[in-house]
């Protein structure tokens, strides 16, 4: 395997934290039929670009809670439908996958989305892909590190030589298609662990930390962490996201009367196969009120997001809008007010912000 790469990632920087780029994430949660669901995820898809979403990510799971096995097929139905929203994975199961297949179907993605693909990389929170793919999950942090490294590789303008302990070494190799609009974006997912980070930024990749529970507050020492590397590596600094559940309807009750039923079903499940136990009220509630639940109105969502930009000093904020198995409707009518309110909302407090700071 070679050295880290040091990439750099060709993703912007925000200038300022009013142009933080404002995305949606999906698992596409299984509420009626795989196949409707799928349906769905493109219909939503198709709706983030029109009301102004900047970001639509999918993520992989391969499970029944969960509809989307092959983000990269979804991602195409919208990027036919579609002519300005970014279009990326949220994650792709690097460590179960094939780092030149991964490549070539991003590449192809992106030539139909005409240069509006990304990748997210990570290991997920689940480990299914492994038995189902025959790999040994006693491997689990070689295989990521080898594959990432490969993925990075592959991003070189030109033929590829790479060795390894995975797989067969690759001489002189070029990977078809080549994407068009030079080397494809890549981020990595962190849930939090330092060696993570530090990895991340040798690579010279942006980091995309997932905030699934507590005050995202408590994620800065990551972030200052992640701007410190790159600082002694002598490399420019480079975006952070971060991924989080909410959900935003006309008034804060509606939206956690909406939303509690349905998280609460999936958290359960995932609990009951984790030694958890069952998710309550109050906690929903203190999760909401402190915590990593972005839930209620678009002024109360948009006021959390602008906490977390300047608290973290962000350049991507991506919602993860379904959270269980919330009816279609619902999850509509929640892009489309987070399209046309909370978007804009957040970036007014963020300009009066800087305003406020200049004068």
């Amino acid at each position: 395997m070679t050295s880290p790469q040091q990439h750099v990632s060709p993703l912007r920087l925000a200038a300022t934290p009013a142009d933080v780029q404002l995305g949606l994430d999906t698992f596409g949660d299984t509420w009626q039929s795989p196949a409707q669901t799928v349906r769905d995820v493109v219909e939503q898809g198709v709706l983030a670009d029109r009301v102004g979403v900047e970001v639509f990510n999918i993520g992989e799971h391969h499970r029944d809670d969960y509809a989307v096995s092959a983000p990269d097929m979804v991602l195409a139905a919208i990027a036919a439908r579609t002519e300005r929203i970014r279009l990326g994975t949220a994650v792709t199961v690097l460590s179960s996958d094939d780092s030149v297949r991964v490549q070539e179907r991003m590449a192809t993605l992106d030539a139909i989305a005409d240069g509006r693909a990304e990748i997210t990389v990570g290991r997920g929170s689940f480990t299914e892909s492994f038995p189902l793919f025959g790999l040994d999950l006693g491997d689990y942090e070689r295989l990521f590190a080898e594959k990432l490294d490969l993925l990075v590789a592959l991003q070189a303008d030109g033929p590829v030589s790479w060795e390894g302990t995975i797989r067969p070494p690759l001489r002189d190799v070029v990977v078809h298609p080549r994407p068009a609009h030079g080397p494809l974006p890549i981020w990595v997912g962190v849930g939090g662990s330092p060696e993570s980070v530090v990895r991340t930024a040798k690579y010279g990749l942006p980091m995309l930390l997932a905030i699934i529970g507590g005050p995202p507050q408590r994620f800065a020492p990551y972030a200052d962490l992640y701007r410190r590397a790159l600082d002694e590596l002598g490399l420019p600094e480079l975006p952070i996201g971060v991924h989080s559940p909410g959900y935003v309807a006309a008034s804060d009750e509606q939206a956690r009367e909406e939303l509690f039923p349905h998280f609460k079903a999936n958290r359960d499940r995932i609990g009951r196969e984790r030694g958890w136990g069952p998710l309550t009220r109050e906690q929903f509630e203190a999760e909401a009120d402190h915590g990593a639940l972005f839930v209620g109105s678009p002024e109360t969502v948009a006021r959390r997001i602008a906490d977390t930009v300047r608290a973290l000093g962000l350049s991507r904020f991506d919602l993860k809008y379904s959270n269980g198995p919330q009816p279609h409707p619902h999850l509509m009518s929640a892009i489309e007010l987070y399209g046309t309110e909370v978007i804009p909302r957040v970036r007014e407090l963020l300009r009066s912000e800087v305003a406020t700071a200049a004068g």
